[in-house]
């Protein structure tokens, strides 16, 4: 720092305050600092900054799975929005969702020195007496069933499934049948509930409900059982992925989509405008849960008061061609 002063014709205090983005320092001045600094290799020191805070500008990130999008798609958010405010994120993948896990985690974490915690908790976990989170520790959780325990920020599971289930029964259709996602996901079991409910607020026997992994695969397999259901006009699948397998699987069977059915998905994944024919779907809005998510944590971590309960990000119908009033 010493001799980025003397290159530049100023004060080590002008130098720290340019390398630490504090204000009070003229244009000019800086400039010629950041030329000092460029010309002579110097970088900030983080870990000494980091005691002088006392922060890291360090968010972690626990999550169970990368193989779901909406888990990947809510971590890269999570990245974007914490670089914006300056912060980097430290992503640590556990495999076996456990107690013991879960506080390997936090402390593991500890050790690669973070200031706060986000967690992208989509199985059921918090709710379960055999897990908690380790107190006082500033902790968001995404995508969870977590309750008023923790501050919690998530899509609109509930509010999309009704949206998409009543747009079909809008089409005509006398039911809906669902693919939901695996038995063990707060999300999933949020769709199915609001499937379950609006069809019957609407006086319509809910079909029997198709079990499927968010995989394409599960999609496909499901869409084989489907296609030979005569009674099946419309199929709400739980996301994206699936709904592509069952779209290939109801081609394969001969049933016309929208023509002899009607499939609408979840998740809007940028792919799906692509699909043949190309997906309505309920676009879950990953950026600004991620958004929220990390300012959350923020204010918590100055202490701003942010109170403990869910945060519900809107979702949206997106009307696309695998959709249609029924025929016959």
């Amino acid at each position: 720092m010493a001799d980025v002063a003397r290159l530049a014709g100023v004060s080590s205090q002008t130098v720290s305050r340019v390398s630490n983005g504090f204000p009070g320092v003229t244009e000019d001045t800086r400039r010629q600092v950041l030329d000092a600094m460029r010309e002579l290799g110097y970088r900030p020191n983080s870990a000494a900054r980091a005691l002088r805070r006392g922060e890291f500008r360090t968010l972690g990130v626990i999550t169970f799975t990368l193989s779901t999008m909406g888990n990947i798609r809510t971590l890269e958010a999570i990245a974007m929005s914490a670089a914006q405010h300056g912060y980097a994120v430290t992503l640590l993948p556990v495999a076996v969702p456990t107690q013991d896990e879960v506080n390997g985690a936090f402390s593991r974490l500890g050790e690669l020195a973070v200031d706060a915690v986000i967690v992208i908790m989509e199985i059921h976990l918090l709710d379960a007496a055999t897990v908690s989170l380790p107190p006082g520790v500033q902790v968001v959780v995404a995508d969870s069933d977590a309750g008023d325990r923790y501050t919690v920020v998530d899509t609109d599971q509930a509010g999309g499934a009704r949206d998409a289930v009543r747009y079909l029964l809008d089409l005509g259709h006398d039911t809906v049948w669902h693919l939901a996602g695996p038995e063990g996901s707060f999300a999933a079991q949020r769709r199915a509930n609001a499937w379950r409910a609006t069809l019957t607020e609407s006086g319509r026997t809910p079909p029997p409900l198709v079990r499927g992994d968010w995989s394409a695969d599960s999609g496909y397999r499901a869409g084989l059982r489907l296609a030979d259901e005569p009674d099946c006009t419309a199929v709400f699948a739980a996301n994206d992925q699936m709904a592509l397998g069952l779209l290939r699987a109801l081609h394969e069977r001969g049933r016309r989509v929208p023509e002899d059915i009607s499939v609408i998905g979840f998740d809007d994944i940028p792919e799906s405008a692509s699909f043949l024919p190309p997906l309505t779907t309920i676009h879950q809005d990953f950026a600004e849960v991620g958004r929220l998510c990390v300012e959350g944590v923020l204010s918590k971590m100055r202490q701003d008061g942010t109170q403990h309960g869910t945060t519900l990000v809107p979702t949206r119908l997106v009307r696309r061609g695998s959709t249609g009033p029924r025929v016959g």
